[in-house]
């Protein structure tokens, strides 16, 4: 995937030097400053973790952005008479700045919650209905007026007007979002992203940005779709700021009692040893505690002893799409034991062993059993119908949704407490001694 976006980098490159037969002079000027955006990228890309990836990807959707805009203002500015311009060039030209403005302040205000330099708790501002939609209505008017093709004076300002608007409504919808959507923010940003370049392509007259931002654009799209039914949320409630799934009665929710037992390191070796089927289920504290190596090794030493070990990722996993297959993969486990919730669900009846590491939220029966729960209704891994359930956690906290799992009180379910990494070492090294590797 990566070489693919690279060698299509590398086309549109020059593809674009091909179509500006510009001087040496400004040749040389672009040329530098891709080589200044070069050294930068590769900088940012090796100090990046793989756990940093969601918010490394919301700050560079915000550079594609602020791009889209600026080339958009710069060319209306650059126009010899603005009055000449058509109906798609001025529409192209304001759909670039407006989408881009979004797409940027709403992309930094993503990174600063995913980083933790914002809090994660949605902004909750008196009257922030009224507010979008005055924004709305202020940037809309502008686009109108833009489309009448004034003068320069009043359509640089009206233009300006628009790209400031959106701006703050960018970032007040993206402020208004609790973290726990941030997946889904992400995307539909992506999509912007897209479309943003794809009315770029019409105003520089480029059919292959069109195309690829066209691309871009419904595969946002389609994405978002995804992990909106994945979460069984509807994007106008995730964009809105609403909490809950569309599965959520309204009511008070359900209060769950009980004591959660917990385990050690010794019981849980004894369980892997006598088990003949493991489900491990890992999740975003996984990532953040850089188990998944001495995880792929203990699992390389149970599947040699011909133990059916396989992995269940739900979609929404991490903090990003595929956030979790990545580590796995990065770490060596094999595609072939990695699968995805519809297709590893019914299995759990017939599982001995179901390993959660790190997951919490897509492993919450309140999904299925509290109708008042704000995840009811949200597709989750049933991993309390196996036999025994191992719930490894650095603490008792609830979920980025804030929700109780009633899970962890299960009569067939122990908690494991501590480092994920740590944990894990010790579990591979206890297997490992056990069978002799």
């Amino acid at each position: 995937g990566n070489a693919s976006g690279q060698a299509g980098v590398a086309l549109a490159v020059a593809s674009t030097f091909g179509t500006l037969h510009c001087s040496p002079g400004t040749a040389m000027s672009i040329a530098a400053m891709m080589g200044v955006g070069g050294v930068a990228g590769a900088v940012i890309g090796k100090k990046v973790e793989p756990t940093s990836l969601p918010q490394t990807v919301a700050a560079f959707h915000s550079l594609v952005g602020i791009a889209a805009s600026g080339a958009a203002i710069g060319d209306y500015i650059n126009t010899p008479d603005v009055t000449t311009l058509d109906s798609v060039h001025l529409a192209s030209i304001y759909l670039a700045t407006v989408i881009g403005s979004v797409t940027t302040t709403g992309s930094l205000v993503a990174f600063g919650k995913l980083d933790g330099r914002m809090d994660s708790a949605p902004m909750q501002l008196d009257a922030k209905d009224q507010i979008n939609m005055g924004l709305g209505a202020a940037t809309l008017g502008a686009g109108a007026v833009l489309m009448g093709a004034p003068t320069f004076g009043l359509g640089a300002a009206v233009l300006g007007g628009a790209f400031a608007t959106s701006g703050v409504l960018g970032w007040h919808t993206a402020a208004s979002i609790g973290g726990a959507d941030m997946p889904v923010v992400i995307t539909v940003l992506n999509s912007y992203s897209g479309w943003a370049l794809c009315a770029e392509g019409f105003m520089l007259q480029q059919p292959l940005l069109t195309t690829v931002g066209a691309l871009i654009g419904c595969s946002g799209a389609a994405l978002t779709k995804i992990m909106c039914d994945a979460m069984n949320r509807d994007i106008l409630s995730v964009i809105s700021g609403g909490f809950g799934t569309k599965g959520t009665a309204g009511g008070k929710a359900m209060v769950f009692e009980g004591e959660a037992t917990q385990t050690n390191t010794d019981d849980v070796v004894t369980l892997m040893k006598e088990a003949e089927k493991i489900i491990i289920v890992p999740g975003y504290g996984l990532a953040v505690a850089k188990a998944q190596y001495p995880l792929q090794e203990l699992v390389d030493v149970l599947t040699k002893q011909g133990k059916d070990v396989r992995f269940a990722i739900h979609p929404v996993a991490g903090r990003m799409p595929g956030q979790l297959n990545v580590l796995l993969a990065e770490a060596g486990v094999p595609y072939d034991l990695v699968e995805e919730l519809e297709e590893i669900n019914d299995d759990f009846d017939d599982t001995d062993l179901a390993l959660v590491i790190g997951a919490n939220d897509t492993v919450n029966s309140a999904a299925e059993d509290d109708p008042n729960s704000e995840i009811a209704g949200m597709p989750v891994l049933r991993v309390w119908n196996a036999k025994q359930v191992i719930v490894m956690k650095r603490s008792m906290a609830a979920g980025y949704a804030g929700v109780d799992n009633p899970v962890f009180l299960k009569d067939n379910t122990d908690m494991l407490l501590g480092d994920a990494k740590d944990t894990c070492d010790v579990l591979a090294a206890e297997i490992k001694g056990f069978y002799g590797k």
